[in-house]
């Protein structure tokens, strides 16, 4: 199963096991399992001193496929995706409000100076 080392540089042919779980909806015990049975390939990483697991994107999804089908695969990449689209519109929504704020105090500030 080893793959080349151009699968692993690629620009989202990888994601760390915490991702993984959160974007198909599966355990962490789950992926150290298919780790340990060389199911899933890794690279051991570290990010401000604590350790993860980078995983090959391709694998992991071949492997939810095979323990819960491809449907349900899909369903959780659907759901994760609107959960992200719905944290980024909160953010654009919090960031509108705070620039109206600041567009009402420059334009106070603007009619004061102007009196």
């Amino acid at each position: 199963m080893p793959v080349s080392q151009a699968n692993w540089t690629k620009p989202g042919a990888t994601l760390s096991h915490k991702n993984a779980c959160k974007e198909f909806g599966i355990e962490e015990s789950e992926v150290i399992e298919a780790i340990r049975q060389g199911k899933l390939q890794h690279k051991e990483n570290y990010a401000h001193g604590n350790p993860y697991f980078r995983l090959l994107r391709d694998e992991v999804e071949n492997f939810v496929k095979e323990i819960y089908g491809e449907e349900t695969m899909k369903m959780k990449k659907i759901e994760y995706e609107i959960k992200k689209t719905k944290t980024e519109i909160n953010s654009y929504k919090r960031k509108i409000v705070a620039l109206e704020r600041q567009m009402q105090n420059l334009t106070q500030r603007k009619s004061e100076i102007e009196k």
